[in-house]
């Protein structure tokens, strides 16, 4: 197939157009800057020029493909009324680009605030609607999209996903460990986090779009069910060779910044339902194997 794919130089996305180029499709990739075309011409993926700001771009990109796969996002938590339309003004875009085909239209979505307090599955339903609520309400909103004939497939990461030259949420936990000299957790730490590594996840969203996965279906990108956010600082704290300290909730925004929000929210996810349909199953490194290793802290 020729798939275009948002954010393919991205931490997730470099993966999946790495597992996408093995399988023999031609990827097409969206780069906003000269260093990212770069990049992609390097490894064999043509550019299309844009960012997600450019729905002109992006209802082109999707009008030529066999099948879409939108990982990019702003990622400016400091913005968020910026990021959540571009979110939601992008997947509108492209859902209605490929409504009324047979084309997969893979998006990536998150396990916030999907089941605090329990283990989330398949079955459970995003609970934000709407532009102004978290991502955009994208998830609900390419399944509504799904029922006017796109075939649109959510994979929600785990806020972990992990590996070699990570910058993601855990990268972070490491830069504010080290720059306040302790690593901390908040409250009690109860708080689980599931975790996946980034070439499982990268291969989840391949075998999603290979297969004849069914429009509205929600997979879990989660090799961990859910780890303590206590042992997760625990780890960082080995790594490091600080001390572990418990954060008061009301304390948590200004030690934690932006990441609070994530850091304090229980996010633990079952991905079986996922595996039985696809056949997935994740065989590289553990979140604990990769803080363990050391590249963190380098």
């Amino acid at each position: 197939m020729d798939i275009f794919i948002t954010g393919a130089t991205g931490w997730i996305g470099s993966s999946v157009a790495d597992h996408l180029l093995a399988a023999g499709h031609t990827v097409t990739g969206l780069a906003r800057s000269d260093a990212s075309a770069d990049a992609l011409e390097r490894k064999g993926i043509r550019v299309l020029r844009g960012g997600l700001d450019d729905l002109d771009i992006l209802r082109a990109g999707a009008d030529k493909a066999e099948a879409v796969v939108h990982l990019a996002n702003k990622h400016d938590f400091t913005n968020p009324a910026v990021m959540n339309k571009a979110e939601r003004d992008t997947v509108q875009t492209i859902g209605d680009t490929l409504a009324g085909s047979p084309r997969p239209f893979a998006l990536a979505s998150g396990l916030f605030c999907v089941a605090p307090g329990r283990i989330a599955t398949e079955l459970d339903r995003s609970p934000f609607h709407g532009v102004d609520s978290s991502r955009g309400g994208s998830e609900n909103l390419a399944l509504e999209l799904a029922q006017q004939g796109v075939r649109t497939i959510v994979t929600r990461f785990a806020p972990s996903v992990h590996g070699a030259g990570d910058y993601g949420f855990v990268a972070g936990l490491v830069g504010i460990a080290r720059a306040k000299g302790v690593s901390a957790y908040i409250d009690d730490g109860a708080n689980r986090w599931a975790a996946v590594h980034r070439l499982d996840a990268g291969r989840l969203v391949q075998l999603a779009v290979d297969e004849r996965t069914p429009a509205g279906a929600i997979l879990h990108a989660a090799a961990e069910t859910g780890i303590g956010t206590r042992e997760i600082a625990e780890a960082i704290g080995r790594g490091l060779r600080l001390p572990v300290v418990s954060i008061p909730a009301a304390a948590a925004g200004e030690h934690f910044g932006w990441l609070s929000r994530f850091f304090g929210t229980d996010m633990a996810a079952s991905s079986a339902a996922t595996s039985a349909l696809l056949g997935w199953k994740p065989e590289h490194p553990t979140l604990f194997e990769d803080l363990d290793s050391g590249y963190y802290y380098l």
